[in-house]
């Protein structure tokens, strides 16, 4: 099994990025935070990866830290859930903003993500709700299931989630306002930034 891949940037795809190690080219999947990270082709690489061996496909998936390769395994344990929507839902939320979304149960914000409906998201905050608690840490962006419905109605406008939970969880003294008022605040920061 390949645990981890140290080589140069040769590549970058919209889904995929080519590394390459002493003159052999891998393709390796990763989420968007590894294709929006700021390095350059020709530039040294480090991604914990894992070999998923399916049917007469290998195909490798990376990540920057061992925790969100941690998380995606425990994604793709779940019935229903393959490494592509796993790696969907690592690319559409960071691997933080993903466990805090479980561990609040919030289904509304991990079913907006492409591949995942209501039933898939159930089961994955039911299976993995213990395992989050105890692996992460409290600080990252908290999106409650109010918020959901806020980052519901931004995705319809057409943001992406990212985009949209990242606003979201932005709003100063949040908890105090309505849904109206965090939809407008949010649509602020979306349009300034």
């Amino acid at each position: 099994m390949i645990a981890t891949l140290e080589g140069v940037l040769e590549q970058r795809g919209s889904d995929s990025v080519i590394v390459n190690v002493g003159g052999i080219g891998f393709q390796v999947y990763v989420p968007s935070s590894v294709l929006n990270q700021p390095r350059t082709i020709d530039h040294k690489v480090l991604l914990h990866t894992y070999l998923h061996t399916g049917g007469d496909n290998i195909t490798l998936y990376g990540f920057t830290s061992s925790e969100e390769l941690d998380l995606f395994k425990s994604l793709i344990s779940i019935s229903g859930v393959g490494p592509r929507v796993a790696l969907a839902l690592l690319s559409a939320l960071n691997a933080e903003q993903v466990a805090m979304a479980i561990a609040s149960e919030n289904t509304e914000l991990i079913s907006q993500v492409p591949g995942i409906g209501k039933r898939i998201a159930n089961r994955i905050v039911l299976e993995l709700k213990g395992k989050v608690d105890k692996g992460w840490t409290r600080q990252g962006l908290s999106i409650s299931q109010e918020d959901g419905d806020v980052v519901a109605a931004l995705t319809s406008l057409g943001w992406s989630l990212r985009e949209a939970t990242r606003a979201v969880s932005s709003i100063p003294g949040a908890q105090d306002l309505g849904i109206e008022e965090k939809v407008k605040l949010a649509l602020q920061q979306l349009s300034e930034g």
